[in-house]
């Protein structure tokens, strides 16, 4: 029979890799202090992610369901009980706004800590269950004799019974017992107050793993988790801890793993988590309904900074990491050209073509492709700075020629975040009827048809020193020519 063994920080959150939160941490932290000019922006994108929280929290642990439609509406508007219709969700509609509504008040107490500089305590934990479950009465629990039945939910109070679930194999997962569970959670806040310094991202992902090990209340463990979570995190000024429903089953996953004693596949959910909104804030633009007075303040505060010394020298080590992230990729796409030309020579023609931003001849070769790619993966195309490509051509046959595009451009409203994006083109004689799906132009020759790869850009920012993230990059073009190579083999 399993034993619980209490929870520790062991030396493996120590080695784990933060590379991809890293990379773009540094566009995120410039972005905050121009908000600083503009809060009214950046208080309206907080109340949307407090809002995205409230309701994907209460759907993971599947209190209630709620259709996407009416959540985007939510989020956008605010909880307003008229937008709700018939079917959108599954519990009552009084009851579903009672949970919201508590949720909202939580992750709001969450800020107000920080704003307040609180410390993290048992107390503070405690009132922060007891206003998650304000409207949650009771729960299906095991009493002392081991019977299932119903029984009333302590808010705001440790467990009393265990809450141990069974597994899918049927092997039950032991959390804390409830004798225990004072002194665990003596030591959880220990160990975190000792760790104070670590990596917010490290921290709080073991926060919120050694916590659901505990599972110290009766219900509403995961709700708090990631609450507790966000306290830390935005205490390190970033973002809340929210799971979206599409990735419960992902979440559930890399918990395990960490119970298992590999915390990288959680550590990697959580830096994925904070990129996404720093991407996110990365296309926030200046509000239209700001007033003219507003507007001119900041214009002339980003020509003072435009013309000033410090400015010149940023730029400068800007433009340096931008040439640095084009040598990497040339490269690794030459690399790639001569090992499937060694393996392929005989059967197929493969070659290259790239252009950096100083080639004013062709650097804004495909800067429709890089438009229709921008919409699709929804962020803001930057044509104003710097950009460039590689090409891959793969030609089987006269009529049956690929061409994998890599751009390399700015992303969003930020002069030092760049995506490397990918689009795989099909291309066929004028004369040839084509069948196949996706976007199509027409040249003087030929037609060519735009592929689907589903990858998502790969966003760093280039205000630091970007020597480390090779590693990465050269990982993000591998799986591109993977799925690309994959995709052409389909078409055979």
């Amino acid at each position: 029979m399993a034993i619980w063994s209490g929870i520790n920080f062991s030396q493996e959150w120590d080695k784990v890799n933060t590379s991809t939160l890293d990379e773009i941490l540094p566009s995120w932290l410039k972005k905050r202090e121009q908000l600083k000019n503009n809060p009214k922006e950046y208080y309206y994108f907080l109340e949307k992610i407090k809002r995205q929280h409230a309701i994907e929290t209460g759907v993971i642990e599947k209190l209630y369901d709620l259709k996407e439609g009416v959540t985007e509406t939510f989020i956008r508007e605010g909880f307003v009980s008229s937008y709700l219709q018939h079917g959108d969700t599954n519990i009552s509609e009084d009851k579903l706004m009672e949970y919201l509504k508590d949720h909202l008040s939580a992750i709001d107490y969450i800020f107000d800590l920080v704003k307040n500089n609180r410390n993290l305590t048992k107390s503070v934990i405690k009132e922060l269950h007891q206003l998650v479950t304000s409207h949650q009465d009771s729960i299906v629990a095991k009493d002392q004799f081991g019977n299932l039945g119903e029984v009333p939910l302590l808010k705001g109070q440790f467990k009393k019974y265990e809450n141990n679930p069974l597994k899918e194999d049927g092997k039950k997962f032991i959390y804390c017992p409830p004798i225990q569970v004072e002194s665990e959670m003596d030591r959880l806040i220990e160990i975190y107050n000792k760790k104070i310094n670590s990596k917010p991202i490290v921290l709080a992902s073991w926060f919120h793993h050694a916590f659901t090990q505990i599972h110290p209340f009766q219900d509403g463990n995961g709700r708090i988790a990631r609450l507790l979570t966000s306290l830390i995190l935005i205490k390190n000024n970033l973002f809340p801890f929210t799971v979206v429903r599409q990735e419960r089953k992902n979440y559930l996953e890399v918990l395990e793993e960490a119970d298992n004693g590999n915390p990288q596949p959680l550590v990697n959910f959580f830096c994925e988590v904070q990129k996404n909104y720093i991407e996110n804030i990365l296309n926030l633009k200046l509000n239209v309904d700001s007033t003219y007075e507003e507007v001119k303040g900041i214009f002339a505060e980003k020509i003072r900074k435009l013309k000033s010394i410090e400015q010149e020298t940023r730029y400068k080590n800007i433009n340096e990491n931008r040439i640095k992230i084009f040598d990497f990729c040339k490269q690794i796409m030459t690399n790639y050209e001569n090992d499937l030309k060694t393996e392929l020579s005989d059967k197929i023609n493969v070659y290259t073509d790239f252009a950096y931003p100083t080639d004013i001849k062709k650097y804004y070769n495909y800067t429709h492709q890089i438009l229709e790619y921008a919409i699709k993966h929804n962020y803001f195309f930057n044509r104003g700075l710097p950009r460039g490509w590689f090409k891959l051509s793969i030609v089987l046959e006269e009529e049956r020629r690929y061409q994998l595009i890599i751009t390399v451009h700015h992303f969003g409203y930020d002069d030092s975040t760049l995506a490397i994006g990918a689009i795989l083109e099909f291309i066929e004689p004028i004369t040839t009827k084509s069948k196949r799906k996706g976007s199509q132009r027409k040249t003087p020759q030929t037609i060519v048809t735009s592929l689907p790869l589903e990858i998502k850009p790969y966003v760093i920012s280039i205000e630091k020193n970007i020597d480390d993230s090779r590693h990465n990059i050269e990982s993000f073009l591998k799986d591109v020519i993977t799925v690309a190579l994959g995709q052409i083999s389909n078409e055979f």
